[in-house]
């Protein structure tokens, strides 16, 4: 049977699809409160943003770290909705314990053993991305980490591979996404917005995954991308994901 995971009464892999949605990086009280308010009305039941950021560059924006948690739990209490994000370290496990709904481990972390173990340990819902040169299988072999220290509550994402190719920041796979839906009982998203880089493109690689199978997306969305400090060339505004959702749940509807 498929692992249906319970966030605060959202099902994940269940029948309905879940869209979770916001900004790369957590910037501000104001920030925080606009998008939340603003995916919220779209339709989005969860919000993303990341309070701790591993860059590339030891010079860009490395996030406001554990004041960034603080600014997701207040507002995810003040409109009601979870909120997602990523964990860098072992340290900050307990800081994501009492302020984060879904820890997620972004694809540099996929292979560090020791943090899923201790993720594996908790009773907290787990969003594993697929690392940038991994395998589908070295995926799973990475949710056996946290599933065999007894947290069932593991999310898949497929954020693209790297290729030859330099048109997006990344190659979508979205063949992964029915294969593993063959492979494991596991709810499987994806995210467009680190796939691509590309905002003019996420509309459309977006709709591709429903109809792949997926049971959800991950996307970055601002209005005021052009100010944003980290990523803004990959998030689309308000509008566009809005149409997303609605389009999404129209393609679920015909497949099913």
């Amino acid at each position: 049977d498929h692992t249906i995971i319970d966030v605060d009464g959202i099902k994940v892999g269940g029948k309905d699809l879940v869209f979770i949605a916001g900004p790369c990086a957590v910037e501000s009280k104001e920030q925080l409160d606009e998008i939340a308010s603003t995916i919220k009305n779209c339709g989005a039941q969860m919000l993303r943003g990341g309070a701790y950021k591993l860059r590339t560059s030891p010079y860009a924006f490395q996030g406001l770290q554990k004041e960034g948690l603080v600014m997701l739990n207040n507002v995810s209490l003040k409109y009601g909705v979870p909120v997602v994000s990523e964990i860098t370290s072992e340290q900050e496990i307990d800081d994501f314990i009492k302020y984060v709904d879904i820890i997620q481990v972004g694809a540099r972390n996929m292979q560090n053993y020791e943090l899923l173990k201790k993720l594996g340990k908790l009773n907290k819902p787990i969003l594993l991305k697929r690392g940038m040169a991994c395998s589908i299988d070295e995926l799973l072999c990475a949710a056996e980490y946290i599933l065999l220290q007894g947290n069932p509550n593991v999310i898949l994402c497929e954020r693209g591979i790297k290729t030859f190719e330099t048109a997006t920041r990344n190659t979508l796979d979205l063949s992964a996404v029915p294969i593993i839906k063959k492979l494991s009982h596991l709810p499987v998203i994806v995210d467009p917005s680190h796939a691509t880089g590309r905002k003019d493109i996420v509309k459309e690689m977006s709709l591709a995954a429903i109809a792949a199978g997926a049971d959800g997306l991950l996307i970055e969305v601002n209005d005021h991308a052009s100010d944003a400090l980290s990523d803004g060339n990959q998030a689309i505004d308000s509008k566009t994901l809005k149409e997303i959702i609605e389009t999404s749940k129209k393609i679920r509807e015909i497949i099913e």
